[in-house]
């Protein structure tokens, strides 16, 4: 299967193109290089060939003879979301529903769409599934539910979407990511020695290792048609529901000598648990192999191997809203977060 998948310079696109390429899928890639300087370990696998173009300005040439599509080229995350909330609806709407758009009129048969349990936002009511009500509080959620919206109807005989909300992802990544919450409080660990934290960190959130989203994405893609045709797949497991302290816990002992302490209630009233019955139950091959703990371990290995310094957890390139920040500041990329010909 020739497939294009988008972000390939991103957290998890340069984790799937090497296990695609594996299984035998011709594999090209495209990313408009906001994060190319965030390189943090070498791997292993091949990397594929990689447009260097902005998914606004993709053409029907570029998805010449593609037979899917995974998409997961969108401004992420939330900080970098309500930097510019214009510029994230009109990339993470308007440019992923104008893809899927081109792709179901060249003949594309699969559209794999990277979404969120963030969707969920707020929810009290026990573990939410596919067909629970969303509440999304940020830009960055809110689109997710618009391109869910408005790509659901363009599914007919010929052109099948799948929707993967993915739980908040964690582990290693050669295009790592220290913004989002396991890899940070490792990050804090190794550096500082100590997890201060500013909440008293009872909100619950799902979380997924990064491998096991890349796991789902080929099990869709290589799934009977009518398991995955328009539907919506929560993606995780559902053990893998954790408070934040908890979080916080479990890094704090396997990071020898980290002091961790706690704060009031935090100003992020996000806080969900999510149901992964579905994706556990129907989807063929999938099944988490990480949890929380696994992938601690895997990340105070990680961070032992390369002696992980200070300045490499803190710089720019790791953290989105940084790197976003950079880039406007220095005139690389304009209002419209387009690359500065000049």
């Amino acid at each position: 299967m020739k497939i294009l998948v988008t972000g390939t310079e991103g957290y998890l696109g340069s984790l799937l193109p090497p296990l695609l390429i594996e299984r035998g899928h011709e594999v090209i890639g495209l990313d408009t290089g906001f994060y190319k300087v965030g390189w943090l370990y070498n791997a292993n696998g091949v990397t594929p060939k990689t447009l260097n173009k902005d998914i606004r300005n993709i053409t029907p040439d570029d998805l010449e003879g593609v037979e899917a599509i995974v998409h997961m080229a969108e401004l992420s995350n939330d900080p970098a979301g309500q930097l510019a909330p214009n510029i994230t609806y009109e990339i993470n709407h308007v440019g992923s529903v104008r893809l899927a758009s081109l792709a179901k009129a060249m003949g594309v048969r699969r559209f794999v769409y990277m979404s969120s349990c963030s969707v969920y936002g707020v929810a009290t009511a026990g573990d939410v599934t596919e067909e629970s009500p969303i509440n999304p509080q940020t830009a960055y959620a809110e689109c997710k539910t618009l391109v869910e919206r408005d790509v659901t109807p363009l599914a007919d005989d010929d052109f099948s979407p799948t929707f993967m909300r993915n739980a908040t992802a964690f582990g290693a990544s050669p295009r790592m990511r220290f913004d989002i919450v396991l890899n940070n409080l490792a990050g804090l660990a190794w550096t500082s020695k100590q997890i201060k934290m500013t909440s008293d960190g009872t909100p619950w959130r799902p979380l997924v290792h990064a491998l096991d989203i890349c796991k789902a994405i080929v099990c869709a893609l290589e799934a009977p048609r009518d398991i995955v045709h328009n539907q919506i797949f929560n993606v995780g497991d559902t053990a893998n529901n954790y408070r934040v302290k908890e979080i916080a816990e479990i890094i704090a002992d396997i990071f020898p000598d980290c002091k961790l302490s706690f704060g009031d209630n935090g100003s992020d009233n996000r806080s969900y648990r999510v149901s992964f019955e579905k994706i556990n139950t129907i989807l063929p091959g999938f099944k988490c192999d990480w949890n929380a703990r696994l992938g601690a371990q895997q990340l105070f290995d990680l961070f032992s191997q390369i002696d992980m310094a200070e300045d490499t957890f803190l710089f720019r390139g790791f953290t989105r809203l940084k790197q976003l920040e950079y880039l406007i500041r220095t005139e690389q990329i304009d209002k419209d977060f387009f690359w500065n010909k000049k």
